[in-house]
């Protein structure tokens, strides 16, 4: 599964996929005053359209977003998209995760910025949910408790059997960030804004299966690619610097060796 890697404005490529063909997007685009990239910029609702055209009925877009602060207020560019996406194209806003990312402390007069949205997004319900699971805490207990009632009351709850060992995980997701945490491959952070490596395994693992075809079309050093290679997917990406297209694909050439190793 040789992956596809273009070197373009994406908007520019995109229009050359064919209608429902890709079954997951998992990307994380420039936002607010780092929109321009390299010298580039980029039209976000024309993408969008773009992203809704090319996604399977029943696919999914992770779109891994944060605001910038502009003159001490946050722009709230994050949330106009996600409801662009929704209202304007068609998708459904099916989940608001939270990336949480533990980096550096920053020196200002608010708490630490110590998450993004991940915005999910998807072309009707999604077709693949591999819900990923961590350690029940209460695991081998006997299910006891209390529920809330119709009429608001605070009722006992006698529940059957004990509880299972695992437990689907929460909508809010922690990762550490840095050299050694978003990805161990040292060339990864010669770009400026990796996001780690685990936060694409594990949404490449929740919404495609083995074979599906993952878009990111703002490929950056590649992580989304050579995850998506690692799981045993179809890979194309788009990134309009050629210096981080010949990034990405030496990172996703590994990935590739590693596979067939």
């Amino acid at each position: 599964m040789m992956p596809q890697l273009f070197h373009g404005d994406c908007l520019e490529v995109m229009a050359q996929l064919p209608d429902a063909s890709v079954d997951l997007t998992v990307t994380s685009p420039p936002y607010d005053n780092l929109r321009t990239y390299n010298g580039f910029t980029f039209d976000f609702e024309g993408i969008a359209r773009e992203l809704y055209r090319v996604t399977k009925p029943g696919g999914v877009v992770v779109w891994v977003v944060g605001d910038a602060t502009v003159k001490g207020s946050e722009t709230g560019t994050s949330f106009r998209q996600a409801l662009y996406f929704k209202d304007m194209c068609g998708f459904n806003l099916h989940d608001t995760m939270i990336y949480h990312r533990e980096g550096p402390p920053l020196t200002h007069n608010r708490y630490e910025q110590k998450f993004e949205f991940m915005f999910v997004l998807s072309k009707g319900r999604p077709a693949t949910f591999n819900g990923l699971r961590k350690p029940s805490v209460a695991a081998g207990n006997r299910r006891t408790g209390t529920m809330r009632q119709d009429s608001d009351a605070l009722g006992h709850r006698s529940a059957k059997g004990f509880v299972a060992e695992t437990s689907l995980r929460g909508n809010v997701w922690q990762f550490g960030v840095g050299h050694n945490k978003s990805s161990k491959d040292r060339i990864a952070h010669q770009h400026p804004a990796i996001f780690p490596e685990q936060l694409a395994a594990d949404h490449i693992a929740s919404w495609s299966n083995p074979g599906d075809t993952v878009l990111d079309p703002f490929m950056g050093s590649g992580t989304t690619g050579k995850m998506a290679i690692l799981e045993g997917r179809r890979f194309i990406g788009i990134d309009i610097s050629a210096e981080y297209v010949e990034l990405a694909r030496e990172r996703i050439a590994a990935a590739n060796l590693q596979r067939a190793a």
